[in-house]
């Protein structure tokens, strides 16, 4: 400490070229680099209940190492070369983290959400081409092993599964009960696939090289994630090993790069099959040589997590964790009095807009600097992120990394392409190019449009999709989603600036505005939001509140709903889409009941490759399709129309 303080700090960096710089050429090589700090320094420490949060099982950095280069070798056994693809079915235990470096030296890794239904499972294995799938061995109140059942058969390319088994994990008392119950089952096997014990297999490998010999180039493929939209061929973004490497060592230089003598420690409940926890509580800290502890299989969402969290920091003397607004907002209702947080130095907030008023709240309530970061998938991660040493930028999601160039410029309406850059302080797109970003999705179908080319001969950005503007000191601030856009009659309204009016009201905990399909105006805004637990407050109250703090009448909520909550991706964000569907099914419902000898048994809202969001309608009765028709007319989703039998 310190790292970077301003955008002077970060041009004064930039001085010295990104190529004369020690990244490190591989991951592999990343994680040797932290371990030369320290061999028998703690690397990984996997707490595996957050109901009993003072037991971990640890890992040093030549233990680390070791396992990654063991798991490398049973992969390259099996018959993984550079080219061929390991998918991994995980929650988050060491294992999950063996995999993912270890598969890296050895081929192409593919994380995979194991909340996702075995057909998306499918099409993003079939997407991918995978190999070789890792992944959990059956187990109580489990279904991992059951999805991969009923997937395997429906991937052609996939040779061979290894299971990880949680049973090392549990206390001896329930060891004992899960190992009986087992005497009584078959050994996990999948018809045509050669099924492997991780532990076994890994066990007997050598731990100091790689038996394939391979030499790993910074530009060779290193993972393919998964990303964005569930229906229709998977997006999948691959990204170099020098990717994730170079986008380490950038992001590493906010806490003040290799020179720092301090050993800090990171906690992990963010899951590993996303870019945010293997690079913001992976590979950063252990290119750095810091410790990481891995909080149980779920993450923040495992029992004791959160309720015990203030335990866990004091225990593990936990210097930063990152998170969603989701989980701050759930840690100001835990009372922090006696623990001692003396080791918390900093938190990061991402993949959401953070309310000002729940920053100010949790610095508030912890005496900890939260500061908000920005990136995606497609960019390894981060690209923008609040100075941890420098001044407060409340409101801001920082400054841009070093060695990344961020833009905000402004795009032709029809076509698209590039006009110009904003000016200072002037809402646009969000664009980013850098070593970070990288080539463009593995299914050329999803690389239209997603290219800015400025004109200056220095090669194309990626389109963020975002809308952005830049202040003077060089801060960049959220505007909006450009696809999230409210269009009221040809009005185009910021769903942030309704989200941030009802954040305000101390009884709101989340917030989410989104468009009302509406035969005149085309959208209307409308809110949904969950508050603060033992708050009460009246819907036509908040739409009062807010309408005194949105100077932009068209954008007034015409409702605000609260809900008991909101859905959730895996990592914490709310899922608009959902509520989307939610809110096209609340208003054709309505629309539909004024429909006389009409009867609407079934009403479902599905995604369409090709004409988007599609209502299905499954009715009786003797009215028509024209009688549904005039009451539908106007609404801008599609419908589909099914007879009831």
């Amino acid at each position: 400490m310190p790292g970077y303080r301003n955008l002077a700090d970060i041009l004064t960096l930039e001085q010295t070229p990104l190529s004369a710089q020690p990244v490190p050429a591989h991951t592999l090589e990343l994680l040797e680099r932290g371990a030369a700090r320290n061999p028998q320094a703690l690397a990984l420490r996997f707490v595996f209940s957050g109901e009993r949060p003072t037991e971990s099982v640890d890992f040093t950095y030549a233990q680390l190492v070791q396992r990654c280069y063991q798991t490398a070798n049973l992969l390259h056994e099996l018959g993984v070369a550079a080219t061929d693809v390991v998918s991994y079915l995980l929650p988050n235990l060491p294992e999950t983290h063996f995999t993912l470096w270890g598969g890296q030296a050895a081929g192409i890794v593919n994380p995979i959400n194991p909340l996702l239904e075995p057909a998306q499972i499918a099409d993003i294995l079939n997407a991918a081409g995978t190999k070789v799938l890792v992944t959990l061995r059956a187990f109580p109140k489990t279904d991992i092993w059951q999805k991969v059942e009923a997937v395997a058969a429906l991937v052609p390319t996939l040779q061979t599964v290894i299971t990880v088994d949680l049973l090392p994990y549990l206390p001896l008392a329930q060891r004992l009960v899960v190992g009986a119950l087992r005497l009584a089952q078959p050994r996990p096997a999948l018809p045509g696939i050669r099924v492997v014990d991780f532990a076994q297999a890994s066990k007997s490998q050598p731990t100091d090289r790689l038996v394939s010999g391979r030499r790993i180039a910074t530009e060779d493929t290193a993972c393919y994630f998964h990303t964005g939209g569930t229906t229709g061929t998977p997006k999948i973004a691959p990204l170099t090993h020098y990717n994730l490497t170079s986008v380490s060592f950038s992001a590493a230089q906010l806490l003040g790069g290799e020179a720092e003598p301090e050993r800090l420690v990171f906690f992990c409940g963010l899951p590993l099959f996303h870019v945010n926890g293997v690079v913001v509580t992976g590979s950063v800290p252990w290119l750095l040589g810091h410790t990481v502890v891995l909080g149980s299989p779920a993450g923040y969402r495992g029992p004791g997590i959160l309720d015990n969290f203030w335990q866990l920091v004091a225990h593990y003397r936990i210097s930063l964790f990152s998170g969603v607004p989701t989980i701050f907002s759930r840690l100001l209702d835990l009372p922090v009095a006696g623990h001692d947080l003396s080791s918390l130095r900093y938190a990061i907030c991402g993949a959401a807009p953070l309310p000002v008023e729940l920053l100010r709240a949790f610095e508030q309530r912890t005496k900890l600097r939260l500061v908000e970061g920005y990136g995606f998938t497609e960019g390894s991660c981060i690209s923008i992120v609040g100075p941890v040493a420098g001044a407060p930028m409340p409101g801001s999601i920082g400054l841009r990394l070093p060695y990344q160039e961020v833009r905000v410029v402004v795009l032709d309406e029809q076509t698209g392409q590039y006009l110009r850059d904003a000016d200072t302080e002037e809402s646009g797109v969000l664009v980013v190019r850098g070593s970070n970003i990288f080539g463009g999705y593995l299914q050329p179908e999803h690389n239209n449009g997603i290219w800015v080319d400025t004109g200056d001969g220095q090669g194309p950005f990626y389109n963020t999709g975002d809308l952005g503007r830049q202040d003077a000191q060089g801060g960049f601030y959220i505007t909006g989603r450009k696809k999230e856009l409210i269009i009221r009659g040809g009005h185009n309204i910021d769903p942030k600036l309704i989200e941030d009016a009802l954040s305000a009201h101390p009884a709101v905990a989340l917030a989410a505005a989104i468009g009302s399909p509406d035969a005149h105006a085309g959208e209307l805004p409308v809110a949904y939001v969950t508050l603060v637990p033992g708050q009460q407050v009246s819907e036509a109250e908040l739409r009062a509140f807010a309408e005194a703090r949105i100077p932009e009448r068209a954008a007034w909520p015409k409702q605000v709903y609260t809900a008991a909550e909101l859905p959730l991706t895996a990592i914490g964000k709310i899922l608009k889409p959902t509520l989307v569907k939610q809110e096209i099914t609340r208003v054709y419902t309505r629309q539909l009941a004024t429909v006389e000898n009409l009867t609407l048994h079934a009403l479902t809202v599905r995604d369409d490759r090709q004409r988007g969001l599609v209502a299905e309608l499954t009715v009786a009765g003797e009215a028509t399709d024209a009688h549904i028709a005039e009451a539908l007319l106007g609404l801008h989703v599609p419908y589909d129309v099914r007879r009831h039998a």
